[in-house]
């Protein structure tokens, strides 16, 4: 009895040690993260809530940490190599996104080794779901922000023609006969995918669903972020044509997006409760 206690304060200690070590190592990765988040109009917002959700699921699964009696595998020193060259090369060039990516290659590593490839299997969805907390880069975002901005420009502009409001597209502008409409960062659906990506980890989590239901509610975010984001360009349009320019911007402009989200979340949980029916577990 003596020698359990002695192993597992040990245990702890040793965990304790690690836990230390990560934050002395990754604390400019994680003071850059914290400052991606929290930065004004940021697309990261929700990345406060990610570690906590994930450490909440990494709780849940405690019993395989406890409990298990697997020896360390091989595969993990093998993964914590490839994270440290990962930080190595990060914290030469100082790349803090690549920095951050290996910190949960790290964790990973160290599963893998103190607690064995079972274990790592069941708490591989709450790893996975702290890449998400990872900013992308500002060159990235600033790239996918203006591609995405044009298409919802273009799908609205067609739509508006297809019901017969005459329309064309100037860059990221949507020009009518009596006004234009201007489509800006916010409404090209990329903060929208990241926040229903997230959503959809969240409602993917559980054993009520199969493999499959998983990865189509994961993937479900896309076309809801798109098909949220046009409804709003196009309402936003008509309201500027019909009722003036002035109409459209404002309380309206800021009201739209919250009503389209309430939308698009009502159309994920309802796919959810689809998925639920005809992809259960078995």
């Amino acid at each position: 009895m003596e020698s359990k206690k002695q192993i597992s304060r040990a245990a702890w200690l040793l965990g304790a040690g690690i836990c230390a070590a990560l934050a002395w190592i990754y604390y400019p990765s994680f003071v850059w993260m914290v400052g991606r988040w929290s930065a004004k109009d940021s697309y990261y917002g929700h990345g406060f809530l990610i570690p906590l959700v994930s450490a909440y699921w990494l709780w849940k699964e405690r019993e395989s940490f406890l409990g298990s009696e697997e020896q360390m595998s091989l595969l993990g020193i093998g993964v914590l190599m490839l994270g440290t060259l990962m930080q190595v090369v990060a914290a030469i060039l100082r790349i803090y996104f690549l920095s951050a990516f290996s910190f949960v290659i790290v964790l990973g590593g160290l599963i893998l080794i103190l607690f064995g490839r079972q274990t790592f299997r069941s708490v591989l969805f709450p790893l996975f779901f702290l890449l998400l907390m990872i900013p992308l880069p500002l060159l990235v975002i600033s790239e996918v922000t203006l591609k995405l901005k044009f298409f919802i420009s273009e799908l609205a502009t067609m739509s508006l023609n297809g019901i017969g409001f005459t329309s064309h597209r100037e860059g990221s502008y949507i020009v009518l006969p009596h006004a234009y409409l201007l489509v800006g960062d916010p409404c090209s659906g990329l903060r929208s995918f990241l926040s229903f990506l997230c959503l959809g980890f969240v409602f993917a989590y559980g054993k009520s669903l199969n493999t499959l239901g998983k990865i189509l509610i994961v993937c479900a975010g896309l076309p809801l972020a798109i098909g949220s984001n046009l409804l709003r360009v196009f309402g936003l349009g008509l309201i500027a044509e019909i009722y003036g320019q002035e109409a459209a911007g404002g309380f309206t402009h800021d009201a739209s997006g919250i009503i389209v989200f309430v939308i698009a979340f009502a159309c994920f949980m309802a796919f959810r409760q689809y998925l639920e029916e005809h992809l259960h577990a078995k």
